[in-house]
Order: structure tokens, then sequence, then C-alpha cells
């Protein structure tokens, strides 16, 4: 009997313990399967940012995150912007035929050129090509893009020096075999003469957020599928007017040519491209598109 006297609070100490940790059991799983059914899956709402990219960052410097700065501010300074009407062209079925025709058979002669000719470009030109581009859509119209038009012979060397350094390391050592061999049929290498000969070259770069003149940053969303539109619109209108490009994305150059080009810490570059006529002894080489049927589908 004594013995059980002094059992019994023992015992009363573990029924609780046992009790708790049931119970603690049971919350959890009740978390889980809230989780399970999507009504709480995902980070906090304050984190959640689905218009950031993952694609292509360059991290330095400024990491652009709203809820770790206080210097953030509404991106509406018109709360009623108005709105105009709008009317396109009507074209008859068979005018409209034509244009399409017409326009896919101006882009299916765009080719990917690496001899590019040092004949001068007019300059107005290049501005109604970059003014096309800057014509994209763009998440809450940010008009996230900057392009830089690099022309002086110098700064052109520079940055076909950045370039080349950093692209035979790419080759060399980041790419793989695998990658290096499937573009060995395109006869691609770390030497990238056409940075030194073509007279334009034009970086654009994404900004991940935008910098108003007092210093207060401004949400870009969806600031890399914007600018990536934006560069089909330039390529579309270099083909339009005859002038040739190589697209490139020059790994692990972004940070080096944002110094170079002194272009603020927001802005990350995106695409290189060199700009002008084809040589005269210009080739490319002979790749075939996919047919229709391989990329559409019409349900």
């Amino acid at each position: 009997m004594a013995l059980l006297s002094v059992l019994t609070p023992v015992l009363a100490v573990v029924l609780c313990l046992v009790i708790g940790f049931m119970l603690v059991r049971s919350r959890d799983a009740e978390a889980t399967s809230t989780t399970s059914c999507g009504k709480t899956e995902g980070p906090p709402k304050a984190d959640f940012r689905p218009w950031v990219d993952q694609e292509l960052q360059d991290d330095t410097e400024d990491k652009g995150k709203e809820d770790e700065d206080a210097d953030w501010v509404d991106n509406n300074e018109e709360e009623d912007l108005q709105h105009v009407p709008f009317s396109a062209p009507g074209y008859p079925e068979e005018t409209m035929l034509k244009r399409s025709k017409d326009f896919y058979t101006l882009m299916n002669q765009r080719r990917t050129v690496r001899f590019i000719s040092p004949d001068p470009v007019p300059r107005e030109v290049i501005n109604n090509v970059i003014l096309t581009a800057g014509t994209a859509p763009s998440g809450a119209h940010t008009e996230p893009w900057t392009f830089v038009v690099v022309s002086e012979p110098e700064t052109k060397h520079q940055i076909r020096q950045i370039v080349e350094e950093e692209e035979e390391v790419n080759y060399r050592q980041r790419m793989g075999d695998k990658w290096v061999t499937d573009l060995a049929k395109l006869r691609t290498n770390w030497i990238k003469e056409y940075l030194d000969v073509a007279p334009y070259l034009i970086l654009v770069f994404k900004q991940i957020h935008g910098i108003r003149p007092d210093g207060k940053k401004i949400t870009h969303y969806y600031n890399e599928i914007s600018v990536s539109i934006s560069c089909g619109l330039l390529l579309a209108a270099l083909q339009n007017v005859g002038l040739v490009t190589v697209t490139s994305t020059p790994l692990n150059c972004g940070p080096k040519l944002r110094l170079l080009l002194k272009r603020p810490a927001n802005e990350k570059l995106l695409m290189l491209l060199p700009v002008g006529y084809p040589a005269g002894n210009a080739t490319v080489p002979d790749l075939k598109r996919k047919p229709l049927d391989d990329i559409m589908m019409h349900i």
C-alpha cells in the first residue's frame, strides 16, 4: 500500500506526458493534412513572390528583396490611370493570310550569324530597332529593360576580353563534355572576333527592380519574362531591316560587364547581341526547323 502511494504521483506525471505527446502529434498531423489539401501550402504571403525569375540571376550587390528593405514604394503614382479608345487595323481574310505568310517568310530567313561586316549601320536604324523592342508588354507596365548600345572600339574590345576570358573557362571546365560536344557541330568556341568587328554591340539588361529619383525602389514583376519578350521583338526588328546578330548569354560575365558599363546594381545582364550586316564570306550551319505539327497542338 505504501509502495502504491509513492508510485501514484509518478504514474500521474507519466500519464500527463503521454497525453501531452499525443495532443502534439495530433496537432502536427492536422497541420500536415491541411497542407496536403492545398490550403496552407507554400511560403508565407509576405515571402510569396511568383514574379521573381530564377534563371540567369546575377546576385551581386543587390538581391532586391522587398521584405528586407523599407525603401519600397507603391508602383501606382496615378490612382486612376486614364484609358483611351483603341482600335486595330482590320484586314480582309485574304490580306491577313498574305501578311502572315510574308512575315513568316521574312522571319524564317533569320539565322544566327557569327560573321559580321564592319560596315557602318545608320544610328537612327538602331534607335528605331530599340524603340520597337521597347513596345513589348511587361508586368504592370514597369518596362524593366535597359539597352546599352556600344559602338566605341575600345569599349567593344574590353567587352571581348571579358567575354573570351570567361568563355574559355566555360568551355574547358564549367560547361562539361556533353555541352561542348553538342556545340561542336556549330563550330563555336571561346574566340569572339565579332565583338570587335560588329559596328554595334547591344547589351540587354533586366532591371530586377526600379529606382525612383528619390532612391525609393519599385517592384518589377516578372522582369526576366518581360525582357525576354522584348528581346524577341528586338530580333524581329533586326531581321526586318536586314541586320544580323548572334544571341549570346555570356556565362559568368554579367557582373564584370555591368561594372564596365557603369550600370547600377539593380540591372543584370540578360543578353549580348553583336549587330551589323552579314560579312561577304558569312556562312551558317544548314539547320532545319521543326514542322508545324511538332511545335503546335490544336485542341
